[in-house]
Formats: C-alpha cells, structure tokens, sequence
C-alpha cells in the first residue's frame, strides 16, 4: 500500500471517529435541553464527513483510473468507519428532533 492510499484509509478513519464522536456529543447536549450546541456538534459531525468523503473519493478516483490496491483489514476498516458514522449522524439527528419536540411539549 502506498503512502496516498495509507493517508487516504487514514482520513477516513480519523474523520469517521470525529464524526461519530461530534453526533454522540450532540445527543447528549440535545438531551440537557442545549440544542444550540447540539446543533453545533452535528455541523462539526457534518463537516468532518465531508473531509471523509473527501478521502474516500481520492481512493475511488485511484480505483477509477486502474490504479487498484490491495485491500487490507485496515481498508475495510476505514470503510466501517465511514459508514457507520454516517448512520450514526443521520440517527443523531432524529434524536436531538425528538428531545427538541419533546422540550417544546
């Protein structure tokens, strides 16, 4: 694996885990009634999967122009991350909805 590849795997598992961690901050900031930081940690969380996908396109742009590597535990790994961060963002921001309806009742 080359050195671009191994930053690329890297971003996305650095980026994933902040996302994961800013949309967990979220909810727990949500569930104290704080939804203008709860807002703020999802626009963090947003943000930082954006650089994720960012990396993840430089691995497919690699892909797409025959430039294959080999995938590793540690790619799939990387592509774990992602995901998951992303599912978890998505429902992280159902739940501070919830909690903001549940405030305003």
């Amino acid at each position: 694996m080359d050195e671009q590849n191994l930053e690329a795997i890297m971003g996305l598992i650095m980026y994933g885990g902040n996302a994961k961690s800013d949309a967990m901050e979220a909810i727990a900031a949500a569930k104290e009634g704080n939804f203008e930081l709860a807002d703020a940690k999802i626009k963090d969380a947003e943000a930082s999967l954006v650089e994720a996908h960012h990396s993840q396109t430089g691995l497919l742009t690699q892909e797409a122009q025959g430039n294959h590597m080999t995938v590793t535990l540690l790619t799939v790994h990387s592509q774990d991350h992602l995901m998951t961060s992303i599912a978890f963002t998505d429902l992280a921001k159902e739940i501070i909805d919830v909690y903001r309806r549940l405030n305003n009742e």
